[in-house]
């Protein structure tokens, strides 16, 4: 099988990257010490498209030690780093990825992992369930099950197994409480500045930031542009989380108002049309957007693209447009997640804990796989607990039990 990167001279940098995250990620190094000795996976393959940048590659490689014949693309065009990928394909995994494809390679990579039938599928986002389903069901009894990582992937889920169309088991993995309350938090609200800062070299404090939607991955942007020096404006259609955002000390205001006076403004609902041309028209000149959530559909990319009477590239990763030839307003990424986009996403020690979780989730699977009923699977609280415990030890730190006698009380047991 031909594997398709971009240049394979580029692997020595990407085995830098992998080093360091190896480094950084004591969860990934303990299991793959485990799975070297115990070969959970021994026989399996696994399909995986996930933000194909060092961490991922790690994660391919802890799959690989424990016997998975491993095939890897990315779940976004422009997150895929190629150097990364360059150096699996010189360790002799099967890559199929390259930075800034086109849908029609997108969707060719995501064939290519496919096409051998995969027993387990670790997905980013829907795209490898949604195309087994409607490309591959002759492979669709092959497979085991598989692991979704994110909020949008989820909801994908939950319509397909709504509509008697998901043929095989899915774990929830972002719904694990070590996924979500860190990754989508903490990892969400740094990683999203660091691409931001980096891709445009802008003063925040002082200024006006407007984050669409206050889920997890709102708050913990909300919390670092506050720690940043801004003001922080939240828009919601959830009545409940803009009371949150209210008491956690932001504004709340719709969002054709906060386009008023918005100087940054990031998309993370996971729903479309979010940033629409009416607040395109009361934007402030040199207002800048991003989307942090999982597809390009947050900001009307479509409007801005068929409307703009000019259209500039003003820096890497940094697109203006003007819609009256006065008033310019600027896109990071193209709309694309600007945390991998235009950044190397969340930090190492945080897709520790989110990638432990899928790695032994998907092990979860193996060992129950004629024991699963359930379409949508809720990540097994021993698995959740394990990782927790696991994180504590590598940081030293202890915490207390319950006694007997306390277990009695609290449990009535």
């Amino acid at each position: 099988m031909e594997y398709q990167i971009r240049n394979l001279d580029l692997a020595p940098a990407g085995r830098l990257k992998i080093d360091w995250v190896k480094k950084n990620c004591p969860l990934l190094r303990s299991l793959e010490e485990e799975f070297t000795r115990t070969q959970p996976f021994q026989g399996i393959r696994v399909a995986l498209s996930v933000h194909l940048e060092a961490k991922t590659a790690y994660l391919c490689k802890v799959f690989a030690a424990g016997g998975a014949d491993i095939y890897i693309t990315g779940s976004n065009p422009l997150s895929t780093q190629d150097d990364v990928a360059a150096a699996l394909v010189a360790d002799g995994l099967k890559v199929f990825a390259w930075y800034g494809a086109t849908p029609e390679e997108y969707d060719a990579h995501i064939r290519k992992v496919l096409e051998p039938g995969p027993q387990i599928i670790i997905d980013d986002g829907g795209d490898l369930v949604h195309m087994m389903h409607t490309e591959f069901p002759q492979l669709i009894n092959g497979v085991i099950g598989g692991c979704e990582e994110t909020t949008t992937g989820i909801l994908r889920l939950q319509a397909m197994a709504a509509a008697k169309h998901l043929a095989f088991p899915m774990v929830l993995v972002n719904n694990a409480d070590c996924k979500h309350l860190f990754d989508n938090r903490y990892g969400t609200g740094q990683s999203v500045w660091n691409g931001i800062n980096r891709t445009t070299n802008l003063i925040v404090a002082g200024k006006t930031v407007v984050v669409a939607g206050y889920g997890w991955c709102g708050k913990g942007v909300a919390m670092r542009a506050k720690g940043l020096g801004a003001q922080v404006i939240v828009t919601e259609i959830d009545p409940i989380k803009a009371i949150e955002a209210v008491m956690d000390g932001f504004g709340v205001l719709p969002m054709n108002e906060a386009a008023k006076v918005g100087d940054f403004f990031i998309t993370v609902t996971g729903c479309n049309k979010v940033i629409t041309k009416e607040a395109f028209a009361v934007m402030k000149d040199g207002a800048i957007l991003c989307n942090a959530g999982h597809f390009d559909v947050e900001i009307d990319m479509a409007y801005l693209n068929a409307h703009a009477v000019d259209k500039k590239l003003q820096r890497q990763n940094i697109t203006g447009y003007t819609l009256d030839g006065k008033k310019w307003i600027y896109v990071l990424a193209e709309g694309r997640l600007v945390n991998l986009a235009a950044g190397d996403g969340h930090p190492a020690e945080i897709m520790d804990m989110s990638f432990a979780i899928q790695a032994l989730s998907a092990k979860y699977l193996v060992e129950h796989q004629h024991d699963l009923t359930e379409k949508l699977i809720a990540v097994p609280k021993e698995v959740d607990m394990d990782v927790a415990h696991r994180k504590l030890d590598f940081l030293g730190i202890s915490i207390d039990s319950l006694s007997e006698e306390q277990s009695r009380y609290y449990y009535g047991a």
